[in-house]
């Protein structure tokens, strides 16, 4: 825990909505440099604590103190827009008019390129991902001494919230974030504040350890309600026996028995309530044949608003296969939403071909939910035929006991889809799509705003999931623990393809740069050979070799180059676990392939170390 000074201390908060109280008792303190992981479920308080944090929430009760000059900022999830003013005067808009023009520049800079944000676009025409960078940048350049981030992570791409992730872990100030991405709060926090049933438990460690540290609650937790059972059934037996005879003097003892049971009675539901994760079933998929599509030689550009040509993809060819879970990453305009596209059939490619099953069927969860309306109600949306059962998988579930599943009160079954928060809006259309989700299924950033139990819950769904599966996402954690492929799309048509999560994307990534390096220093190492061989015997070295040999020599290294990535993406393909049960056929020519491609290596290098010995020799 940081041992920083005291900035601000909550003691004996009492806070309500009309009569109904969301903390009682609400105490914590806050320290300089404190890196806060905020975390619990939806509904929890996690805004409202925010708030008081932030002094836009009153208490009802208790005392609010801070440090005098200290000074808060606050990214929201919704960002309020001026149409015309641009990205620059929004992101400055609270800075005095006498700020120097240098000190603007500076933080400027430092945000706006990271951001991938312009400084004279008008805020009116900005997309709601570009609304969050421009409302994140001007979080980030007013330098508060309380930074407090609200799902920072929506809408940004993995490379922008790299980066965010070390601007974070270099910030001089104290941060206090919500977000449900485990990896950026496990690395950029150092204690976690813990909203639990209108309790805040705090952990002196980051997020990292929150699992065990919440677990050993938890246990700890469940052993106490188990005694108190037991000490509840003692009593209750006492006061069965006898009761009449020894009434006067024992009806405190009997009436603290009661007192005692009921208490019991609604901590343990809370606790069974508490406990109790989003469930459901995932059922089977009509199958289809094993191939489901197919890119060949696909190319597909558009011109930008600058009227230059961007690629998208440049001969392009990919294999999509029953049963593949294939994750999707890249940065804005680098091609992911074209491809969706393109498979599902609403874009042409430029050049080449695609191929579809025929009877393919698409299930496509929209990061906009342009399938949610606003008018309906949450009955009405899983049942827009009427009645009040939904089919799930073939079998007849009644709506209430379906909403509850995803952690909805049945009671707000007929509450209009307009009232609810951005991860109940995602946790209804997960509902809907996972009712009966096709033989392909489409995720387009489905973790954002969904509180961590959803996740876990659609993780475990998606692991049994047999049909094919398309996830774009940012979530690190989510992708590698739902993905077995992943397809990179770089920029300037090039795709990266590999075998697991982002975890292996990121091996793959580092292991090509060190390859890099190494064959950057092979050609300086040949050049020098080269250049010794004159100095040993300039007059004789023209007569070592004949121009047919000289060539060959050249030529030799791009050869070895070339057959070296051959042989790494063959034995990337053998690895996968399911390649052999899934064609044999296939599987045995890749080994002999490999097998061949490695032979020509040998031959490869031993003939450039005979040229070279050659060249050399005086």
């Amino acid at each position: 825990m940081n041992s920083g000074r005291l900035i601000l201390s909550v003691r004996d908060a009492l806070v309500s909505f009309g009569d109904i109280p969301v903390f009682q008792d609400l105490t914590f303190n806050i320290q300089e440099g404190s890196r806060i992981a905020l975390v619990g479920r939806n509904g929890a308080g996690k805004s409202t604590l925010m708030n008081i944090i932030g002094g836009t929430r009153d208490l009802d009760d208790g005392e609010r103190w801070m440090l005098e000059g200290i000074k808060i900022g606050y990214l929201q999830q919704e960002v309020p827009v001026k149409p015309e003013q641009t990205v620059r005067d929004f992101i400055f808009e609270t800075f005095p008019p006498d700020t120097e023009e240098w000190l603007i520049d500076y933080r400027l800079d430092m945000v706006v390129t990271p951001l991938d944000l312009r400084p004279h676009d008008k805020m009116g025409v900005l997309s709601g991902g570009q609304l969050r960078r421009a409302a994140l940048a001007r979080a980030l350049v007013e330098e508060p001494d309380i930074l407090m981030l609200d799902e920072p992570t929506n809408h940004l791409d993995l490379h922008v919230i790299e980066w965010l992730e070390d601007y974070l872990r270099s910030y001089r100030g104290t941060i206090v974030c919500v977000s449900h991405d485990r990896t950026f709060l496990a690395n950029i926090s150092n204690s976690v504040f813990w909203l639990d049933r209108g309790k805040l438990k705090v952990s002196p460690k980051g997020f990292g350890h929150f699992e065990e540290w919440s677990t050993m609650l938890i246990e700890q937790e469940a052993r106490e309600l188990a005694n108190r059972q037991k000490f509840v059934e003692q009593e209750a037996e006492w006061a069965s026996r006898g009761v009449k005879a020894r009434r006067k003097r024992n009806v405190r003892r009997v009436e603290q028995m009661k007192e005692a049971r009921d208490q019991l009675k609604s901590d343990m539901s809370a606790f069974r309530k508490m406990m109790g994760k989003v469930k459901f079933e995932a059922g089977e998929v009509e199958m289809t044949s094993r191939v489901v599509a197919e890119f060949y030689n696909v190319s597909k550009s558009f011109t930008n608003e600058q009227g230059e040509e961007k690629t998208i993809l440049s001969n392009f060819h990919l294999r999509i296969l029953r049963g593949d879970k294939i994750g999707i990453l890249g940065k804005n305009g680098s091609g992911k939403t074209s491809f969706i596209k393109m498979l599902v059939g609403e874009l042409m490619p430029d050049s080449g071909t695609i191929k579809r099953k025929k009877e393919l069927e698409f299930s496509y969860f929209d990061q906009k939910r342009k399938d949610l309306k606003d008018d309906l109600t949450l009955w009405k949306t899983l049942c827009p035929d009427g009645g009040d059962h939904v089919d799930v998988m073939g079998k007849a579930r009644h709506v209430c006991g379906y909403l509850k599943d995803f952690l909805f009160d049945p009671s707000k079954a007929h509450d209009k889809v307009g009232t609810l928060s951005g991860g109940q809006k995602n946790r209804l259309m997960l509902a809907k799509i996972l009712a009966n989700p096709k033989t392909c299924l489409i995720l387009d950033e489905p973790t954002n705003d969904l509180d961590m139990d959803t996740l876990d819950m659609l993780e475990d769904v998606l692991s049994q999931y047999q049909g094919t599966l398309i996830v774009v996402s940012h979530d690190r954690d989510f992708l590698d623990q739902t993905v077995s492929k992943i397809l990179a799309f770089e920029g300037d048509g090039k795709v990266d393809g590999v075998i697991g999560g982002y975890s292996d994307y990121l091996e793959m990534v580092k292991q090509r740069e060190e390859k890099s390096e190494r064959r950057a220093k092979e050609p300086a190492r040949i050049v020098k050979v080269e250049t010794k061989a004159p100095e040993a015997a300039p007059a004789v070295q023209p007569k070592k070799l004949t121009f047919k040999l000289q060539h060959e020599l050249e030529t030799l290294p791009d050869k070895i180059v070339k057959l070296e990535g051959e042989i790494t993406l063959l034995a990337e393909m053998l690895e996968e676990p399911t390649f052999y049960t899934r064609d044999p056929e296939a599987f045995n020519k890749a080994a002999r392939e490999m097998e061949d491609k490695k032979a020509s290596l040998a031959l490869a290098e031993n003939r450039w170390l005979e040229l070279s010995e050659m060249q050399a020799a005086p």
